[in-house]
């Protein structure tokens, strides 16, 4: 990471409801270039409702705040906008699409980001080769159907596939570790740590410390209702997997009570 990093991505401030409830009540978060940074909490929040705004899911509602990259405005951007300006998303559950071949996929998606609508053919298949033999994936991976019948970590290889051939400069990874086999963990942290770099930032989002063991991450946040209640380095990580989540509750309540202010909201 470089001394001279600045602003990436910033959130302000960010309330989000879907059907009228509110799930993000005020989420602040900056991530500098070159950073990655951590996001754990338990399941219910706040965590995957964060990923999916970020990249401008349409059914939720954002009532208040701020999301800019690279100083610009994302909010009113469509998700399609927000991939081309550099953005990324790597699902927790990818979906299946019967009928389209995971090269085809690739190809006609790096076609759509650039200007000229083309990217050579022999180019394309020499980089996907070049990527899939550096992240340990299978040849025929190229000639299956996006997701069609893959095991979990067959998913999660190719989420980390796309994010190699597309070369993001910021990634938000959505729980990419779960329901993966040590072996398959193993795989995908290496392809993460592989697209490391000064100008790229990583947002990864986890329920559980066991991939910080192997993708080292610059700042660790803890989200509970809502709202990052606490901010760390990996030793943060490493508390709330011996200890779990109960002390930070403990600790909000108690500071709720000694403000007298309303009710905790942890």
């Amino acid at each position: 990471m470089s001394d001279n990093s600045h602003p990436l991505f910033e959130v302000q401030n960010l309330k989000v409801a879907i059907d009228g409830n509110e799930i993000l009540r005020g989420v602040d978060l900056t991530i500098n270039e070159g950073e990655i940074h951590a996001i754990m909490g338990r399941n219910g929040s706040g965590k995957s409702t964060m990923a999916y705004v970020l990249m401008g899911h349409p059914h939720y509602e954002v009532l208040d705040g701020s999301v800019k990259y690279k100083g610009l405005d994302m909010l009113d951007l469509d998700t399609d906008e927000r991939a081309r300006l550099g953005m990324f998303l790597a699902f927790q559950y990818p979906m299946s699409i019967p009928g389209v071949t995971v090269a085809k996929f690739l190809h006609s998606a790096l076609k759509a980001r650039e200007e000229s609508g083309e990217v050579a053919v022999r180019e394309f298949r020499t980089n996907l080769n070049e990527a899939m033999n550096l992240l340990g994936v299978d040849s025929s991976f190229a000639s299956r159907y996006v997701n069609d019948g893959f095991s979990g970590g067959e998913k999660k290889r190719l989420e980390i596939l796309q994010m190699f051939m597309l070369e993001p400069d910021f990634c938000i990874l959505d729980e990419t570790d779960s329901g993966l086999d040590i072996d398959a963990l193993k795989t995908v942290a290496e392809g993460v740590n592989a697209m490391r770099s000064e100008q790229r930032s990583m947002l990864l989002i986890t329920h559980y410390q066991r991939v910080l063991n192997y993708v080292k991450p610059d700042v660790v946040h803890v989200m509970m209702d809502g709202k990052i209640v606490r901010t760390g380095g990996i030793e943060l990580a490493e508390t709330l997997e011996e200890n779990g989540y109960e002390w930070i509750e403990q600790e909000l309540f108690q500071n709720t009570e000694a403000t007298g202010i309303g009710t905790a909201e942890a």
